[in-house]
């Protein structure tokens, strides 16, 4: 009889990370992956980065990898272009993340879901991807940082259909 696998889907501060976030969610990640379970995350910088980073080294097939983007990836990685032209990141951290992602495609396209109909990464498209993440997944783990809008909004999400959460809550004031 073969395993079913648990989705468990990671959400987290993009903006924000510290040596002890990125020391748990690699830890949850590895957990998950130990058991034969799944991550199901959203392609964005911080704990997204970190989570498909920790299971790139694990799950080389990466067939325990579910990443949902708001937009098609190359909308996608022109909007991180376009937000490390405007300083809200930095130039390093758009092209590392948009390398990250097209190697995941290419070891497994399925491994990434683009959002085939938006047309813009926005705060709409990313509460979307936020509804695709809680709707793949079994349970979630979030990494809350500074009480981030969009980890509550996943948090939320997950509260509404009854799926088990663990919540890390962290306050960085730097």
């Amino acid at each position: 009889m073969q395993k079913v696998i648990k989705w468990v889907g990671i959400s987290g501060s993009w903006r924000k990370i510290n040596q002890q976030i990125e020391s748990d969610v690699r830890a949850s990640v590895r957990s998950i992956i130990k058991e034969g379970n799944g991550v199901v995350t959203g392609g964005a910088l911080g704990v997204d980065y970190i989570a498909t980073d920790e299971v790139l080294k694990l799950n080389p097939s990466l067939d325990l990898l579910k990443i949902f983007l708001p937009v098609k990836l190359d909308i996608y990685e022109a909007h991180y272009r376009k937000r490390a032209d405007e300083g809200v990141i930095t130039h390093k951290q758009a092209e590392e993340l948009i390398l990250q992602l097209k190697k995941v495609k290419e070891l497994n396209p399925k491994s990434i879901i683009e959002n085939q109909i938006n047309t813009e990464a926005n705060i709409d498209t990313y509460y979307e991807r936020n509804t695709q993440i809680v709707n793949h997944s079994d349970e979630l783990i979030a990494f809350h940082v500074n009480e981030s809008k969009g980890t509550q909004d996943t948090i939320d999400k997950t509260n509404t259909k009854g799926i088990p959460v663990k919540i890390f809550t962290y306050t960085i004031t730097y």
